[in-house]
């Protein structure tokens, strides 16, 4: 069987795995993403991850021959270049992903971005497996996205498909002033409907600032806290109108709604759900709306896709 090593490389941490063309996993590892060091030792880094698991598959008797990227930031697939990231990064825009670990290892690559990724692994092997065009959306600290057709992700001429969460939000305002965006503009989807975006608006309508975080949030919703399950249900109705909206755009074969707000329960799951079915074209109706199943491994396995395709 072929063999090629997936990474995922997030702004925290970097996990990577050998993956067979069967789409199964081998092994995996994973190593803190060196994210105040710059470019250039963030791929020193990596490239020594992925060396090691080359070496410890090459004992299995599996031989790696190329690497694939999924990346956080806005990334040139055809150059392999980030063109920007954010500050989670520092020194990543402008970093030559491909040609840095070429050079390291000697071996083919190719990189996308980690939500193009996260999607491709899904619609592989995962809970899109099957469907000739898949629709992910994450909702976790970010809100983003994928439109993956016949096994591509949609790109963008500049690279920015599947940013999701920057499109306005009807909900994403307090006391008539738009919500401020975690991308420098106002009243995006992310603004209320991110997982961040659940603990702001439970301070900003007056919670106990003792919760410190969603977790929290969710945990006092659950005990019966009347504002918490408000301002779920509200950042819930958000995520639902916004997928509504884009399956009525592109009418997929299969929607998968991943990220930690998507793993908290029914009591996201199910607000979420009603709102997104009541956004739905008639023709639409019966869309089927999975959860994502491949978990921490869903981006290892889609950016493997990517030179295992080729």
């Amino acid at each position: 069987m072929r063999y090629v090593v997936g990474v995922d490389l997030g702004g925290t941490k970097t996990a990577a795995g050998v993956v067979g063309e069967d789409g199964s996993v081998l092994l995996t590892d994973q190593i803190p993403t060196l994210n105040r060091d710059g470019g250039e030792a963030i791929l020193d880094a990596t490239a020594a991850l992925i060396a090691s698991l080359i070496e410890r598959a090459a004992a299995m008797d599996a031989a790696v021959d190329a690497v694939g990227v999924g990346s956080a930031g806005v990334i040139n697939a055809a150059e392999g270049t980030v063109i920007s990231a954010t500050d989670a990064i520092l020194g990543w825009s402008g970093t030559a992903i491909t040609a840095g670990l070429n050079a390291r290892l000697g071996l083919r690559c190719a990189v996308v971005n980690d939500v193009h990724a996260h999607a491709l692994g899904e619609a592989w092997h995962g809970a899109g497996e099957g469907a000739a065009t898949a629709l992910m959306v994450a909702f976790g600290t970010g809100v983003g996205g994928s439109f993956v057709i016949q096994g591509q992700p949609v790109l963008g001429a500049h690279f920015v498909g599947g940013h999701v969460g920057h499109f306005a939000s009807p909900l994403a305002v307090h006391r008539g002033v738009p919500l401020p965006c975690s991308c420098g503009h106002e009243g995006h989807v992310e603004a209320i409907a991110s997982g961040p975006a659940i603990h702001a608006a439970y301070l900003r309508h007056g919670g106990s600032a003792a919760l410190s975080d969603t977790r929290e949030v969710f945990d006092a919703a659950r005990a019966g806290d009347d504002l918490a399950l408000a301002v779920i249900a509200t950042a819930a109705t958000a995520a639902g109108q916004a997928v509504g909206g884009l399956i009525n755009i592109l009418d997929p074969a299969v929607v998968v709604v991943s990220g930690g707000l998507a793993d908290a329960g029914e009591l996201w799951w199910d607000a979420m759900e009603k709102a997104l079915r009541t956004e739905l074209l008639a023709p639409l109706a019966s869309v089927a709306v999975v959860r994502a199943s491949l978990g921490n491994t869903a981006a290892i396995v889609g950016a493997a896709s990517l030179v295992l395709a080729s």
